[in-house]
């Protein structure tokens, strides 16, 4: 049905990130330990995957930690263990986005691409009965996190809302703008960074209706779901990331369990 520009297993360029590459393999044997059970030696060529899996393995771990009560310099250390892989991982990707051109990297506020936004008062806020929601109402769920197929460069990376053109978009949940964009295979997109730390995608939006570093909540619209950018049809694309940039995606469904909010198609 469509054909998403990348996806999580972003290849890098040998020669301006090799070094790059090497720092973060050492990061990640840092974080090795985070997971109960984790093997101590990594492949030795490090990938974003690799390290997409590794942060999630720490964060899991400062999750058990902390419902067990753990000892504050225990869930501490077990914290900069995961920042310190998100860390690795967000220069490095930074680097690989700047280079292939990604406009989260390069024009985050969406001015040198003159992405259309939409601003006529503040943007309506939708009802969420608690403080996380779904990004979209009316929907049916279509390509699912990881699917295979033609329609992508390698497997997709985040989670499909099947909507009609002009169906609200909603942030699902506190934070801020941190990029509004356009201009490449996922058309008009906002992302936004969470007081988590994980950033959520919206891409293919027909309209935006919010600009970088604006605050929003649970359910505050961000824009209108449409069909802009490389698709054959009108859907919200919705991701979640460990960075803002493109190769930090993780399954978009069960993060959002993690907030109760059980999406399931609606109609």
């Amino acid at each position: 049905m469509r054909r998403e520009p990348l996806a999580s297993s972003v290849r890098l360029p040998r020669t301006r990130l090799a070094a790059a590459t090497a720092g973060l393999s050492c990061l990640l044997v840092l974080a090795s330990g985070a997971a109960s059970g984790a093997a101590s030696d990594l492949p030795p060529r490090t990938t974003p995957a690799d390290a997409v899996r590794a942060h999630e393995a720490a964060r899991a771990r400062v999750d058990r930690l902390r419902a067990a009560e753990a000892r504050p310099a225990e869930l501490a250390g077990a914290e900069r263990r995961r920042k310190t892989v998100r860390d690795g991982l967000w220069d490095l990707l930074r680097a690989v986005g700047r280079n292939a051109g990604d406009p989260v990297a390069v024009d985050a506020s969406g001015h040198e691409g003159h992405c259309p936004v939409h601003r006529r008062g503040r943007p309506p806020h939708h009802r969420t009965g608690g403080p996380w929601t779904a990004p979209t109402r009316g929907y049916w769920l279509s390509a699912g996190y990881a699917a295979r197929g033609t329609r992508w460069a390698r497997r997709h990376t985040g989670q499909d809302f099947a909507v009609g053109t002009g169906t609200p978009v909603y942030a699902v949940g506190p934070g801020s703008v941190y990029a509004t964009t356009c201009g490449d295979g996922f058309g008009n997109q906002v992302v936004i960074r969470h007081p988590d730390g994980y950033f959520t995608q919206y891409a293919h939006l027909s309209r935006i209706d919010v600009r970088k570093d604006d605050r929003v909540s649970p359910g505050t619209r961000i824009g209108l779901a449409g069909a802009t950018g490389n698709v054959t049809g009108p859907h919200l694309h919705f991701e979640v990331r460990i960075t803002p940039y493109l190769g930090s995606s993780v399954s978009p469904l069960p993060w959002l369990r993690r907030k109760n909010v059980d999406v399931a198609s609606e109609r």
